[in-house]
């Protein structure tokens, strides 16, 4: 039996092909129904997928992935899987269910995605008990990748950087406001834009100002959700994704400073998941 699961944000999707006791790992661009179309996820996988899985007969998916936990997003992506491929069962859940079952193992615990979006939920072992509404990256995703990039914008665009930081910025960036603005308000897909700005945080690690971008970034995620949850303060709290493992630094302070116990901290799901349907 072959079993595909699907590990997908709005930046990049990864999937892990389940067969005859072998592991295959394939990489595509990500999926977000908010964005893309019936159609257009359907071509994605016919020309970035499909190849890679070599005419593998696919029994199974499961599919984990960003938007989704909206009706209709949650019916285009089943649509757009169950077009491709006919034969299998198609499962599909949100990107929150996957963070709870790859950091909880099925204990309680709190679970927090901050990558590209960000989003939150008390997990009581089997299902997701409580939750953080996701408003994506225009009203909400507090200490995501796009929540970060959007202020080191918006400090280029005021002109807030010191001499240095605006040196580095243009060194590394050949952009002006126009450009900006179109990307962020024409162009699809602005939340990937605007998290590919965080890299710059990343990358000048130690210089005030982006040490206040990252911790106030990551402070009112804290502050805004989990805050919200009584159960913070008796069971770890998880996390997964790139900002919260790239900068797993400020997250452990802000623990020890909210008086929260630190569990795992993941870059990406997968291997959780991939334990969770072998077994």
């Amino acid at each position: 039996m072959n079993v595909l699961i699907a590990d997908s944000g709005a930046t990049k999707c990864e999937w892990c092909l389940l067969g005859n006791g072998k592991k295959k790992f394939i990489y595509t661009e990500g999926i977000s129904p908010y964005f893309q179309s019936v159609q257009e996820i359907e071509n994605l996988l016919a020309l970035e997928l499909e190849p890679a899985l070599k005419k593998s007969k696919i029994d199974a998916i499961h599919y984990y992935g960003t938007g989704v936990g909206n009706p209709e997003n949650l019916l285009v992506m089943k649509r757009a899987l169950a077009s491709v491929f006919r034969k299998a069962r198609v499962e599909v859940n949100d990107d929150m269910v996957a963070a709870a079952r790859a950091l909880c193992r099925g204990k309680k615990g709190i679970a927090c995605i901050l990558g590209t979006g960000s989003n939150s939920c008390y997990f009581d072992g089997k299902k997701i008990v409580k939750g953080s509404p996701g408003l994506g990256y225009v009203l909400g995703d507090e200490g995501s990748g796009a929540y970060l990039g959007k202020k080191v914008l918006q400090y280029f665009l005021y002109n807030l950087f010191d001499e240095e930081l605006r040196y580095r910025f243009d060194a590394k960036y050949t952009t002006d406001r126009i450009e900006i603005l179109e990307q962020v308000y024409k162009k699809p897909l602005p939340n990937r834009y605007l998290a590919s700005f965080a890299i710059f945080l990343a990358e000048n690690r130690g210089h005030y100002m982006v040490e206040n971008i990252i911790e106030d970034g990551l402070n009112d995620f804290f502050f805004t959700h989990l805050c919200k949850f009584s159960e913070t303060l008796k069971y770890p709290v998880h996390f997964v994704g790139s900002v919260g493992f790239g900068f797993r630094d400020v997250v452990k302070a802000l623990c020890d400073s909210y008086e929260f116990e630190l569990g795992a901290i993941l870059q990406k799901p997968m291997d959780g998941l991939v334990e969770y349907h072998k077994a």
